[in-house]
Order: structure tokens, then C-alpha cells, then sequence
């Protein structure tokens, strides 16, 4: 049998072991260090879009205004939606983009038809235009994506855009911020003045 001593040792090694490694892995994925890019080899491919959109409504002849533009200008997606069903829907457009980098970053400046919510009526067909600009450089494959209330996304064919320049960095608006703060701070106060104290 090992000495009383030698047995505590070997746990406190396996404790402080453990304990090593999960800070190691913390600070690793904190920085950003991607370990298996460096032990596999990468491989990139665009997937097949499997969405709801073709039974209710189809993104038909979707068309980019440009393949590549400098960060400040202003990419243009026009295209048609056409409903495949007798009822009317309530939908709402916005541009979906995949990328290398982490931003994906665009600024919706129009929308057409126009404001958040709009309309689609049973099988009729509603030409749209989005116009966004980019505001982080990278290589980016665009989307009309359509949000179909009731149902749920569905993204048109889309095009790999290039967008080359420096960041624009937009000024965060501390007054949406506060204003958003202060009606969560009402909404707890309402709530914790209307429900009784528990125990959890």
C-alpha cells in the first residue's frame, strides 16, 4: 500500500494537471487561437441552401449591381419575389452575406418595397431592391435572404462579393443603448414589484 502521503500527491498533481489544462484551453480559445486550422487542412465550399422558401415564396433572377467594391461604396441586390401560395404573408427583407472574416459587416441604407415589414400577397410577383454599403473589407458571398413570418428564412442564389479598403467603424449610439437600458431596468422593476419573492 502507498504511504498516506504519496496518494494526496498524486491526487493534488492530477488536481493542479487539470487545472493547467482547462486555463491553457480558455486562454487559447479567448485570443482566438484556432489549433485545428494548424493540424488539419482547411477546406471551403459554398453548401446547398436547403430552405423553406421554394413552397411559399421563390427569390427569382436575383442580380448584384457589382463583384467587387471598395469599403464606403454601396452594393445594389434587385430581384423578384414570387409567391407559390393563395394566402397573403407578412415578410420582411434583409442581406444575408457569409465570409473569411469575422465582421460580415454591411450598413442597410434602402429597402424596396419599403420600411421593415411588408406585405406579399397570394400569388402575385414583387420586385425588390436592397442597397447596402460595406463598411469591413473581406471576400463575402451575399444572400437576398427573405424572413417569411410564420415560416422562416429563405436566401436567394446570391454572388461572392470582394470588398477591398479600410474598416469604417461606425460611431455606437449610446442613446439607443441608454433608452434600451432604461426599459429593462422598468421591466425588471415591474417585475420584481409584481411577483412575490421565491426561494429559489
Amino acid at each position: 500500500m502507498l504511504p498516506f502521503w504519496l496518494i494526496n500527491g498524486i491526487t493534488m498533481v492530477d488536481k493542479k494537471l487539470t487545472v493547467i489544462a482547462l486555463g491553457v484551453i480558455l486562454a487559447l480559445g479567448t485570443i482566438g487561437f484556432n489549433w485545428v486550422e494548424y493540424l488539419l487542412p482547411t477546406a471551403e465550399a459554398h453548401g446547398v441552401q436547403a430552405q423553406l422558401q421554394s413552397r411559399f415564396v421563390r427569390i427569382e433572377d436575383e442580380t448584384f449591381n457589382r463583384q467587387s467594391l471598395q469599403t464606403g461604396e454601396i452594393l445594389t441586390v434587385n430581384g423578384n419575389l414570387v409567391s407559390l401560395v393563395e394566402r397573403d404573408m407578412r415578410a420582411w427583407l434583409s442581406i444575408f452575406s457569409e465570409s473569411t472574416n469575422a465582421g460580415n459587416r454591411w450598413e442597410m441604407l434602402a429597402r424596396d418595397p419599403p420600411g421593415n415589414v411588408f406585405d406579399i400577397e397570394g400569388n402575385s410577383v414583387i420586385a425588390y431592391s436592397l442597397s447596402a454599403k460595406a463598411l469591413e473589407p473581406g471576400v463575402y458571398h451575399v444572400h437576398t435572404q427573405l424572413n417569411v413570418a410564420s415560416v422562416g428564412p429563405g436566401l436567394g442564389p446570391g454572388q461572392t462579393v470582394v470588398v477591398d479598403g479600410e474598416f469604417i467603424l461606425k460611431p455606437i449610439p449610446y442613446t439607443n443603448i441608454a433608452y434600451q437600458s432604461i426599459i429593462i431596468g422598468v421591466g425588471y422593476v415591474i417585475t420584481f414589484a409584481t411577483r412575490p419573492w421565491q426561494v429559489i
